[in-house]
């Protein structure tokens, strides 16, 4: 079980890097392709939603048949192929289509070892294990920064994405030839159906907050770090990548942080609500200052991605709420609701930001406004959030 772990969280470093790489690839997509922000935000946003719409065919599989199949097969056909017709795009057109096949290729990993923590370990352990995957996994987050750019002034944009296929290509082998899943009682199928989560009246707050604080930060560390340093600060791609890597390594932390602190402070909820308010407070700075300089912005930037990244501990306290058979369609709800809000940010931004733009006095004044309707998405899940009830560990 703890080689599956280790396997499942470098599985996961990949689909961190590509949760968070197109910023560093948005100069050279837009000189060879012509790809434009806006192109960008489209095909990540279309990353998310594929990645949230595929969460309940995995739940289900999961408790259906394991873990090992189900990411073996989506990882090197889905992850593996989309990679390819990402390197070989000639046109915005094609990122859409290799961004979804992406997306369905990294969806059942994380899950996957949230529900052989699950099943496998005590439930006071969850949150802990949960935020050492999420927090190591997270590297591939710093891969997508300044040693993205790196590779790319060496190789090139498409020689390094041929290389991030056969890297998913070799992943799904090694996930089929040494992933083990738990062992299953033959005399007590798994039952269940999907709808009998939302008859858990703690479940959907906890779903709410995940949509609304996950969204924005990942929104902001996956897309719009890189055009709003580019644009209000002129920073070249290593300039955007040093942003990325102080971000992604503030929000490994936090993953790190997150993940025991319930068994700390005895309570699941409070540090949550803490640490997002926080987070909220940060960005609505980046509203009334966004160009304050790009040492003040970057503090904000790597503050926000510190305090929102709570995903392990809000994972946790829904986990706390889950009975056994519903494992694994639970957490895959929750991911559900964490990669479908961002998706729905991702997309709803690229529109948005345009208006805001056309209406702002300066291009940085464009960006303050979309920095606060970040802030007031989760502040609305941080009110929602504020009425669940605890979990104690």
């Amino acid at each position: 079980m703890r080689l599956g772990l280790l396997l499942l969280m470098l599985c996961y470093t990949l689909s961190q890097f590509y949760r968070g790489f197109l910023p560093v690839l948005a100069g050279v997509l837009a000189e060879d392709i012509g790809a434009s922000p806006q192109d960008l935000a489209h095909a990540s946003g279309l990353w998310f939603l594929t990645f949230a719409a595929a969460q309940l065919p995995i739940g289900w599989a999961l408790d259906r048949f394991g873990a090992k199949w189900t990411t073996a097969a989506l990882l090197g056909g889905g992850a593996g192929g989309g990679a390819v017709i990402f390197a070989t795009a000639q046109g915005p057109a094609a990122l859409n289509v290799a961004m979804v096949l992406i997306g369905a290729g990294c969806a059942p990993i994380l899950m996957a070892a949230y529900y052989l923590i699950a099943r496998s370990y005590p439930p006071q352990m969850f949150g802990t294990l949960a935020g050492l995957i999420l927090g190591m996994g997270s590297l591939g987050n710093l891969a997508g920064s300044v040693p993205l750019a790196w590779a790319i002034g060496w190789i090139g944009w498409r020689a390094s994405l041929l290389a991030l296929a056969a890297a998913a290509v070799f992943c799904a082998v090694a996930l089929a030839l040494f992933l083990r899943d738990p062992v299953k009682d033959p005399a007590n199928p798994p039952q269940g159906r999907m709808r009998d989560l939302w008859a858990i009246p703690r479940f959907w707050r906890i779903a709410v907050m995940m949509a609304c604080v996950f969204g924005p930060v990942a929104a902001i560390r996956g897309l719009w770090l890189g055009p709003f340093v580019a644009d209000v600060y002129g920073a070249d791609a290593q300039g955007i990548g040093r942003v990325g890597l102080a971000m992604g390594a503030a929000m490994i932390c936090g993953n790190f942080l997150y993940g025991p602190i319930d068994r700390w402070v005895g309570s699941r909820k409070w540090p949550i609500l803490g640490g997002s308010l926080g987070a909220m407070a940060c960005l609505l700075a980046l509203w009334a200052a966004p160009g304050a300089g790009l040492w003040q912005v970057g503090g904000l930037l790597t503050a926000v991605g510190f305090l929102g990244a709570c995903y392990p501990a809000i994972m946790a306290h829904g986990r706390a709420f889950l009975p056994a058979h519903l494992t694994g369609r639970g957490v895959t709800m929750i991911n559900l609701f964490a990669i479908g809000g961002a998706g729905v940010v991702q997309l709803a931004s690229g529109p948005l930001y345009l208006a805001m733009s056309q209406r702002a006095a300066s291009v940085s004044a464009g960006y303050g406004g979309l920095f606060g309707a970040f802030a007031v998405l989760g502040l609305l899940g941080c009110a929602v959030y504020a009425f669940a009830r605890d979990a104690r560990s």
